[in-house]
């Protein structure tokens, strides 16, 4: 896709992905086979529902239809969020990145996996894991030493699985009371 297309395209759909409450993240035009996808990647500090995605899917697909940004041929218009290991590219995907676990992949050379804890306009305040058994250490990393960060998936986490555990006996035990 060209820069001209590219940038057409962004001035053309971010005002009504804003308008929807939701961050234009991405725009790419892919070919696939002779058909043409455009994908629309979109977020928000809250996410984006099955239902947020839908409307802003209308909204843009009536907006193409009545212009020319895409060309007479013919194009699937595809709109979702970004993946669960997304790339944090930009400030506010720092701050929504916040409480989880992130791979870090530094300027001065080598790898750190922390998690997030605060986000604030000259870098992170981490928290990185305890290594066989030891506790988890505090630090802190400015936003010029990451060369490349992307959340990571995770399956189930101690403390949230604790939190559960705890919620649920101090539930059991006010219905006991009750």
């Amino acid at each position: 896709m060209s820069t001209t297309q590219s940038e057409r395209l962004r001035e053309l759909l971010e005002p009504l992905v804003t308008s929807q409450g939701l961050d234009l993240e991405e725009i790419a035009v892919d070919s696939v086979g002779r058909k043409r996808v455009l994908r629309v990647v979109v977020d928000s500090d809250t996410g984006a529902d099955l239902d947020r995605i839908a409307d802003v899917s209308r909204v843009l697909s009536a907006k193409l239809d009545e212009t020319d940004a895409m060309g007479a041929g013919a194009y699937d218009l595809e709109v979702g969020t970004p993946g669960a290991e997304r790339a944090l590219t930009e400030h506010r995907h720092y701050v929504r990145a916040t409480d989880r676990l992130v791979k870090f992949q530094l300027h001065e050379g080598g790898e750190l996996v922390a998690r997030v804890l605060a986000v604030d306009e000259e870098g992170l305040d981490l928290e990185v894991p305890g290594v066989k058994g030891r506790r988890p250490t505090a630090r802190r990393l400015a936003f010029p030493d990451i060369a490349k960060a992307r959340v990571q998936v995770e399956f189930s986490r101690k403390d949230s699985e604790q939190s559960a555990t705890n919620d649920k006996k101090e539930n059991d035990k006010k219905e006991e009371e009750a």
